[in-house]
């Protein structure tokens, strides 16, 4: 296997993070740019924590989500550079980021479980647009009479939120009242279309029905949400 330098492995790495239009798997890089070269696991990542702290005070930074590595914008500059693009971020229905969180707090879960919680049915185009966004796919079927689907989150859903696992979602505590929940998210939801390095373009919102019931209780030890 052909040998590389310190130097020269850390502009591979950080080259390859940068023109990859997805996250980057520390695997990845080993069966792709790096295969032939005399790279270690161990080496890869002390690479990585280099590279990270490097990017620490800047305006750009190296970040780990569910699928791996990418660069992104700070988050403290969305409002900055939100300005680039004219269009304003949508603003998605209550209904559409109460279902959401639902089956990111309590999945895996049945769309007729999500209607016991909301005390509304589940606009079938809802499920579609989150399906369709790659926020949520179904897993299995419960065995119970008629095998309803089975929701859960999807690694998508975490790269888009900048999480690496679920343990990261943010508590209760962090929604202030059920009234300010939905500009939290929405605002979450804008932030994260700005800070992404891929800067995909967002779908157009949803329209549900809305319902007066509160934020899904979240589980017993969640971390907070950076």
């Amino acid at each position: 296997m052909a040998k590389i330098s310190r130097v020269q492995l850390k502009q591979l790495v950080e080259a390859a993070i940068f023109v990859a239009d997805v996250p980057i798997a520390q695997d990845q890089l080993q069966q792709t740019v790096l295969d032939g070269l005399e790279v270690s696991k161990t080496m890869l990542k002390e690479t990585l924590s280099e590279l990270q702290l490097d990017y620490q005070a800047r305006g750009i930074q190296l970040v780990e989500v569910a699928s791996g590595f990418r660069f992104q914008s700070m988050d403290s500059l969305s409002p900055w550079l939100g300005k680039l693009w004219q269009e304003n971020a949508p603003r998605y229905s209550r209904a559409m980021l109460e279902t959401l969180s639902l089956v990111a707090y309590r999945q895996p879960i049945t769309r007729g479980e999500i209607e016991d919680v909301r005390g509304v049915s589940v606009s079938s185009q809802i499920m579609k647009t989150l399906g369709e966004r790659g926020w949520i796919k179904v897993i299995g079927h419960k065995e119970v009479p008629g095998r309803p689907s089975l929701y859960a989150t999807t690694k998508t859903f975490l790269d888009y939120f900048g999480l690496k696992s679920l343990s990261e979602l943010p508590s209760s505590d962090d929604f202030i009242t059920s009234e300010e929940t939905d500009d939290q998210l929405n605002i979450l939801l804008s932030e994260s279309e700005q800070d992404v390095a891929t800067k995909d373009q967002p779908t157009q919102s949803v329209e549900g029905t809305a319902s007066t019931s509160s934020m899904p209780t979240p589980p017993d030890e969640p971390e907070q949400l950076h």
